[in-house]
């Protein structure tokens, strides 16, 4: 019998299982051959196999392999629970971007019971139960085994197709899988944290304890991911926002930020360089009401299937919505003209204003707000000239990221199972996003079946200066849009066609990617978006003058410059601009006063001395203009 195995022919005399398969290439190791892909579809380990299948192995670094190697944790995690809490009723417990969580009904728990739970886990992993797939014959038949879970009752209710289990010694949960075929890869666990959490994430329901925990095939990786919790705690967005003053949240406006006059300097510098990129490519920029008439968000959808998270008021007897997205205003827009095929692509940005109701549990600061700005672009095109648009896109996107010193991943999802479009059109599209990533020439991963229903997309995903991924940039192609609201361009024959449409985003929330930035650059920004850049600290009251008059030529040049005049000695007002993240400190003395000269310290502790102030000018302006990530002055940035 003939497989293919990661791309090559390997040929076995029987039918074996793909367990077997993985111990003949010797995949034995705790991190590797976690899950197995076949002919496409992820399956279980135990799965035969036939001739021809194309066999995929995940290892523990692959991202399906740690979504399976997470939720199996998951239920080791629950088998734990009930044997300590026999009355717990387990609900949902799935795999997030760092381990997983599992939701519980009648259990409460604190803080204190971690290392009891983290202990029973120990004792069901030296079981080293195996997991066994178990597939009911109907609903009622699955209803039976939990009929004393109406959790679980209620979700099979809600299931479509063939209901199915994971069973592993005592304990069976529903799940779809796949899971690993042992528990015996598990060797390090960690409870993270535990949480209230809504039943369904619906606020009119009971609430449930949510426990968080994560996993590792080893206990190396288990510290090192302690050790990057550790060094997140120091770089909290919301900690340090505070501390450098840049923005603030009020119980007068939940989760609506207040951005302050130093964090304005960070933002403003944001959307002039995004500004400059997009008039660098061709775009136009437009500005659309904040709030619209609610026959607008029927038509385009939102009404009906978005209407629990938008914002609406009644003005003289008609309803309205304050957008909750961009899109819709932009179709208006594009329809005020009649538009050639001469004018396209047609390149329409906006930063607009956007508002999303969140449950005040799910509120985070600048990551997850009710308030927020949204880099949108829509770009009208031919179907021949998706390609191009992509790639120009694509560009664009490395540009930006690259920066900001943030390497990034790009994603394709394909058509899901329920869609619009017909497969010719489905089939252009998705071949324009993959043939301009090919041309691009990094590598992606394809995620199948995983696109919205009006089209396929690229979501960019960049990594930040500990390693953690953050899913920003989206480019979607969308052919619903463009449909609902019947679009159109006249071709070169005359002929009425409707455009194909691009949604792109690149900071996707400004306010989210600030508060990457701050986690990114813990504070300490490149000078050129640094809200303290330059800092003049004065030894006597004498040199105030002298001060005051550098300060002065420093703004000219339109940096952002003030003075330490305090009583405070000269070392105190050092520390305290290294608190702020200063990034130039000028000490002035009698000597700089008389050689009209400045001391120069920078952020990095580094002591340079006296320094030419036209020197130190050049210096830091071509700093500024060429957006560099290090200081000419330092080993660091």
């Amino acid at each position: 019998m003939k497989v293919k195995v990661q791309g090559k022919i390997v040929e076995f005399p029987e039918s074996i299982s793909a367990a077997e398969l993985a111990a003949k290439l010797h995949l034995t190791m705790p991190e590797q051959a976690v899950a197995v892909s076949i002919n496409g579809t992820p399956k279980d380990l135990s799965t035969m196999l036939h001739e021809g299948d194309e066999v995929q192995f995940w290892n523990f670094d692959d991202p399906m392999g740690k979504e399976v190697f997470w939720h199996t944790s998951a239920h080791v995690l629950a088998q734990a629970i009930l044997r300590l809490w026999p009355a717990a009723k387990p609900t949902i417990g799935p795999p997030i971007e760092n381990g997983f969580y599992y939701d519980f009904g009648n259990l409460t728990i604190s803080d204190q019971d971690f290392e009891k739970i983290e202990k029973e886990v120990e004792a069901v992993l030296a079981e080293n139960l195996k997991t066994e797939r178990i597939e009911f014959g109907g609903k009622e038949e699955a209803k039976q085994l939990f009929r004393n879970n109406k959790y679980k009752c209620e979700l099979i209710d809600s299931f479509e197709g063939k209901v199915t289990a994971y069973k592993q010694g005592e304990f069976v949960d529903l799940c779809r899988g796949p899971h690993m075929a042992a528990l015996s890869k598990i060797k390090a666990f960690k409870v993270l944290k535990t949480s209230g959490a809504y039943w369904r994430g619906d606020s009119t329901k009971e609430m449930l304890t949510r426990i968080y925990a994560i996993s590792f095939p080893d206990r190396k990786k288990l510290k090192e991911y302690l050790l990057l919790l550790e060094e997140a705690k120091k770089r909290d967005h919301k900690v340090l926002g505070a501390a450098l003053d840049l923005f603030s949240f009020k119980e007068e406006a939940p989760g609506m930020p207040f951005i302050h006059p130093r964090g304005l300097i960070i933002w403003n510098r944001l959307i002039e360089f995004l500004r400059e990129c997009q008039l660098d490519g061709g775009y136009v920029e437009i500005k659309t009401p904040t709030m619209m008439g609610k026959e607008l968000w029927e038509k385009s959808g939102h009404w009906f299937h978005y209407r629990e998270n938008m914002y609406t008021s009644t003005v003289e007897d008609r309803e309205f919505a304050i957008k909750p997205m961009n899109c819709p205003g932009c179709m208006l827009y594009y329809k005020t003209a009649t538009h050639s095929y001469r004018e396209l692509p047609m390149r329409v940005s906006e930063m607009g204003h956007v508002h999303r109701f969140e449950a005040s549990g799910a509120l985070n600061g600048l990551f997850r707000v009710r308030s927020f700005h949204q880099d949108d672009a829509h770009l009208f095109m031919r179907p021949e000239q998706i390609r191009e648009e992509i790639n120009q896109i694509l560009r664009m996107t490395d540009k930006i990221y690259m920066t900001f010193g943030l390497p990034y991943r790009l994603e394709l999802s394909t058509r899901p199972e329920k869609s619009i479009g017909s497969d010719e059109e489905w089939a252009a599209a998705t071949n324009g996003l993959k043939g301009a990533l090919d041309d691009w020439g990094h590598s992606y991963r394809i995620n199948e079946g995983d696109g919205a229903f009006y089209g396929p997309k690229i979501d960019i995903h960049i990594r930040d200066a500990i390693g953690r991924s953050w899913q920003c940039g989206t480019v979607q192609l969308d052919m619903a849009l463009p449909q609902k609201f019947e679009l159109e361009y006249v071709d070169s024959d005359g002929t009425h066609k409707r455009p194909v449409m691009l949604h792109r985003a690149l900071f996707g929330s400004i306010e989210r990617f600030f508060g990457i930035l701050v986690e990114n650059f813990a504070g300490k920004f490149p000078f050129w978006i640094s809200p303290y850049q330059i800092r003049i600290l004065t030894v006597a009251d004498r040199h105030l003058p002298y001060a005051e008059e550098l300060a002065k030529r420093l703004r000219s040049h339109h940096f952002v410059c003030d003075i330490d005049a305090s009583n405070e000695s000269v070392g105190k007002k050092v520390r305290d601009a290294q608190m702020m993240k200063v990034n130039y400190m000028l000490t002035i003395g009698d000597k700089e006063v008389e050689n009209k000269t400045a001391a120069l310290r920078t952020r990095d502790n580094v002591v340079h001395g006296e320094i030419d102030i036209s020197d130190f000018l050049a210096k830091v302006e071509k700093e500024r203009a060429t957006r560099a990530l290090m200081s000419p002055y330092s080993t660091s940035p």
